[in-house]
């Protein structure tokens, strides 16, 4: 039996917490209006943010959405701030309990992981294998289905009152997402299967580490059932190890056939199976054993937002430090790979002169 915790609720209420859950949410955020008005009486505004959860008043409030468009159209939620400092006091008091279970080889919105960690270790299997499997699940957060991600929590948490809250956030996004999911059905399912309530928006704090949660089954399965021992995951994306290629087409039937029990499906164009001498794309890489350079849609779109600061600098709308911002950002994830002649060949332009409007 999975160990369960009763008396979390004390925790997530209190006051130490939710100060320091507002501490997190503002964290790079403080010039914004909203947070900035916060800020002017922040004291008070927790203790009545305290009182509303103790006496279950509290009501999460509207989304801010909009679309960004990469290559593909994401539609990206923004919580009120008070609604972001609940999700961080929710997450410092469920966060630890899973840490101690999730896999190691897990590295999506986690303390000491991230893409760079999730890519030393891809390239790491890659020059001890002969062949990698990728796969990504298809539309993963509009997907995640409220019922299976409540009973997930419940196989650890047993407090009905923490239990409460995150179903209220769970649910606050339905209604955006709905048109982000193309629906299907699955085996045993009828047309009321459709109406489920499903879809985590992108966005929040607890979407990120809920996905975790709801794909922890899916880790262990690799892991324990199919005894992949070259694994790892970023967020809804997998990369499996092996030396034989027939065991990688098996892996691929057996973990979209396990992926119905969480009612998701995987892009079957995307699932390849792939010398890694031929390289992978993985976190905004191509990755051989050898080297990792920047996918080219990355490079297109640094590209174009570099030429577009470069235009602003021009016409005197942002400063030599902003434009100085973007490039050492850039340039900073570019050296993790074999990228010396692409900064040369992007950054080696001139600087325009700020155009005099005197």
């Amino acid at each position: 039996m999975p160990k369960t915790y009763r008396q979390l609720w004390p925790q997530v209420v209190a006051f130490e917490n939710l100060w320091q859950a507002y501490l997190a949410a503002r964290r790079g955020k403080r010039s914004r209006p909203g947070v900035a008005a916060y800020d002017l009486d922040a004291e008070q505004r927790l203790f009545v943010l305290q009182e509303q959860l103790e006496h279950g008043t509290y009501q999460p409030g509207q989304y801010r959405t909009f679309v960004v468009r990469e290559w593909k159209r994401r539609v990206v939620s923004a919580a009120p701030f008070t609604d972001r400092i609940v999700h961080h006091a929710v997450c410092r008091v469920l966060e630890p309990i899973w840490e101690a279970r999730f896999i190691h080889d897990s590295y999506a919105c986690r303390v000491g992981k991230g893409t760079l960690a999730a890519l030393n270790r891809a390239q790491h299997f890659a020059r001890g294998h002969r062949y990698v499997l990728q796969l990504d699940i298809r539309e993963f957060f509009p997907s995640i289905d409220h019922a299976i991600m409540l009973d997930q929590l419940r196989r650890h948490v047993a407090d009905k009152r923490l239990l409460a809250l995150c179903t209220q956030i769970i649910a606050s996004g339905t209604d955006i997402l709905a048109e982000a999911y193309t629906p299907h059905l699955f085996p045993g399912d009828d047309l009321l299967a459709l109406t489920r309530p499903r879809g985590l928006p992108l966005g929040n704090l607890t979407s990120q580490f809920w996905a975790n949660v709801y794909l922890h089954a899916l880790d262990l399965f690799i892991k324990q059932t199919l005894h992949c021992r070259a694994y790892v995951r970023y967020c809804d994306d997998l990369l499996l190890f092996t030396n034989d290629k027939a065991t990688l087409h098996e892996w691929k039937s057996a973990i979209a056939h396990y992926l119905r029990t969480l009612r998701l499906t995987i892009h079957t164009q995307r699932a390849q199976v792939v010398p890694v001498t031929a390289g992978f794309p993985f976190v905004g890489w191509v990755v051989t054993p050898a080297r990792r350079r920047l996918r080219r849609r990355n490079v297109v779109r640094f590209r174009r937002r570099y030429r577009a600061r470069l235009a602003a600098y021009e016409r005197g709308e942002i400063a030599m430090t902003d434009l100085h911002a973007t490039v050492a950002g850039w340039v900073g994830h570019t050296r993790h790979g074999s990228t010396t002649g692409l900064r040369k060949a992007i950054l080696g332009q001139a600087v325009p002169k700020v155009v005099s409007h005197a």
